[in-house]
């Protein structure tokens, strides 16, 4: 019985090794480039608020904490922040996102921040007055009225409609 658990041990061992190698190409994505051009938020308050609950996967601020150099956990952690910087990056504000529009709606909807990253990050909790204030001054810096948001939120949905209708 010793002898199967110190096998299995060792068995262990190597597949941790072997993950580990295996990731070099992920970690090497686990960089933070130069903040290019920020918004031009509308109040400190937004900011602080985005840079709590938004920055680690939207922006070239992220921290990158121990775990997230450890295979399986880094391939999936390096994904997300690589695919919320295309969707949004608040370091890069020079370029065209097209889906920021839609901050509002994805806070809104606790579809940010993602459930998962809650436990191991508290302070991105926010509370209905946060989530709030978030989405006013997001709304504020992008420069659209709530008003607006939820003209566009209506044609999005009145077009998936006439989808179903065809």
């Amino acid at each position: 019985m010793a002898k199967i658990f110190r096998w299995s041990f060792v068995g262990v061992l190597i597949l941790i090794v072997i993950l580990q190698v295996v990731s070099l190409p992920v970690l090497n994505q686990q960089m933070n480039p130069p903040v290019v051009q920020e918004p031009v938020w509308v109040d400190l308050q937004t900011r602080d608020i985005a840079q709590r609950a938004c920055f680690d996967c939207h922006s070239n601020e992220t921290h990158w904490p121990l775990y997230s150099k450890i295979a399986p956990v880094s391939w999936l952690i390096t994904k997300d922040v690589v695919e919320g910087r295309e969707t949004l990056n608040f370091s890069e504000w020079n370029k065209v996102y097209e889906e920021a529009d839609e901050v509002g709606e994805v806070i809104q909807e606790d579809e940010m921040p993602l459930w998962f990253y809650l436990p191991l990050h508290p302070e991105a909790q926010l509370s209905e007055t946060e989530k709030q204030q978030l989405i006013d001054g997001m709304n504020a810096t992008l420069g659209l009225s709530s008003q607006q948001e939820s003209t566009e939120h209506e044609a999005d949905h009145d077009e998936s409609d006439e989808e179903d209708h065809d």
